[in-house]
């Protein structure tokens, strides 16, 4: 059984910037492609990244592509997700998300990824 631990969800004013770490649990075993997805309230579920199990592919969602930045841990399944200029419409809960799928490129939809954390809040106040 992996369990997701997302780290990082803060309050933060409109333009800040604020980084968020996610860790697999137990960190040791398969390398798992991972992503990060977000909620915000009265919306659906929306891509934000991916990277795949050796870091050298990146996929990024629209509404957040050239404010972020996803990056790992060479050999572990620890992602970060560096965002900044942020403003009020990156309010949203932040989920990790893994997939155990070996070399295949990252994905940038739901499906497919098995293993799912609680969320990280990010608040961005005006």
């Amino acid at each position: 059984q992996v369990q997701l631990l997302e780290f990082g969800g803060a309050s933060v004013q409109a333009g800040g910037s604020l980084g968020l770490t996610c860790e697999a649990v137990p960190r040791t075993g398969d390398r798992y492609t991972m992503a990060w997805f977000r909620r915000a309230p009265g919306k659906e579920r929306e891509f934000v990244a991916s990277i795949n199990w050796s870091g050298a592919t990146t996929y990024y969602g629209d509404a957040m592509k050239g404010r972020v930045t996803i990056s790992r841990e060479s050999a572990q399944n620890i992602v970060y997700l560096q965002m900044h200029t942020l403003g009020p419409e990156d309010t949203a809960l932040y989920y990790c998300a893994a997939a155990d799928i070996g070399p295949s490129s990252p994905m940038s939809g739901p499906a497919g990824y098995l293993y799912w954390g609680q969320g990280t809040q990010v608040t961005v106040s005006s």
